[in-house]
């Protein structure tokens, strides 16, 4: 029988699926697998369901070049996993695209308005029992509404982002390599600018963009000093996007009103004192963290497992 191998506990709807068919192995620890785990598992594997810390370079490929058909990442990225290399030895990989898409935008949403108006410090203040009256100043936060929106990245996340805009009224603008359609943007009532232009003008900014070499600390020291002071950024793209260090420097200095992230340069290590800041929300890589969106996900990645074992091209293949 045929043996699906997977990295870390996903939800049942799709290990279901795989159970009607082939021998399901799931990691049964509350942690990651080791590098010589992962070899190990890409050895005795037809199919390997991973993660997005899960690195499955050229060394873990390797040991799965006799009997390994596909590597399914529950994730929409695939960074960690050593494309080249895949295709080198016809191993397939797969991902989980659009699914999230809407989840992610509401994320990064809750984030900007947590941040502007300052809902976690609020939340922990009432908690404490400080709390004892409406004071004209307590708590002072920024609109949201109104203000100007620059988007880092206009796929399906960042577009997903914009049209929410359109609710609070605000200016759009978007930065990417490739500009969108004249129609596009006057559907989503969005305008292009240059980088460093949105960075200037923008009240919050989202970052939207897939980690590769060029968008690797596109927000380096350099970029980050283009912001305004009052500003905040929003991360739930790559951690990498950012140059952490610095930002946190920009923060803690208030040289930057405010930043809301999901995902970290090291993660799951945080910049020494990033937490200790008031003007930051952090969560824990959640951007696609539903019932729903987590479900679909698991489903996706069965059903491609499925294709690929059956000796047909998955559907969600990163590679062709």
């Amino acid at each position: 029988m045929k043996r699906v191998s997977i990295t870390y506990k996903i939800p049942e709807s799709g290990v279901n699926l795989l159970k009607n068919e082939y021998e399901v192995w799931i990691n049964p620890k509350d942690k990651l697998l080791t590098k010589d785990e992962l070899k190990e598992l890409a050895k005795e594997s037809d199919a390997l369901i991973t993660m997005l810390a899960d690195p499955i370079d050229e060394e873990v490929l390797s040991q799965g070049k006799n009997k390994l058909k596909i590597v399914a990442n529950y994730a929409v990225g695939y960074n960690n996993i050593d494309i080249d290399k895949a295709k080198e030895l016809g191993i397939y990989v797969s991902n989980t695209p659009d699914v999230l898409t809407e989840t992610t935008a509401d994320l990064a949403w809750s984030l900007m308005l947590a941040v502007a108006r300052r809902i976690v410090e609020a939340d922990k203040f009432t908690r404490e029992g400080k709390f004892d009256g409406w004071k004209p100043e307590l708590f002072l936060g920024t609109d949201v509404y109104g203000k100007t929106l620059g988007i880092i990245g206009c796929g399906s996340i960042g577009q997903a982002v914009a049209r929410r805009a359109k609710g609070f009224d605000m200016k759009v603008y978007y930065y990417q390599r490739h500009r969108l359609s004249k129609e596009r943007e006057e559907e989503l009532n969005i305008s292009y600018l240059p980088l460093d232009e949105l960075l200037k003008v923008s009240d919050f900014i989202s970052l939207n963009v897939p980690l590769t070499e060029e968008t690797y600390h596109l927000l380096d020291r350099e970029k980050l000093s283009l912001i305004k002071k009052d500003a905040f950024v929003i991360n739930t793209a790559r951690g990498p996007v950012i140059d952490e260090k610095a930002l946190y420097e920009k923060l803690k200095n208030n040289e930057i009103g405010g930043a809301a992230i999901d995902v970290y340069e090291n993660e799951p290590k945080l910049t020494p004192g990033l937490a200790d800041l008031k003007n930051v929300v952090l969560t824990p890589h959640i951007g696609s963290a539903t019932h729903e969106t987590r479900n679909k996900m698991s489903l996706m990645v069965a059903k491609d497992v499925i294709r690929a074992l059956e000796g047909q091209v998955p559907e969600h293949v990163v590679w062709r």
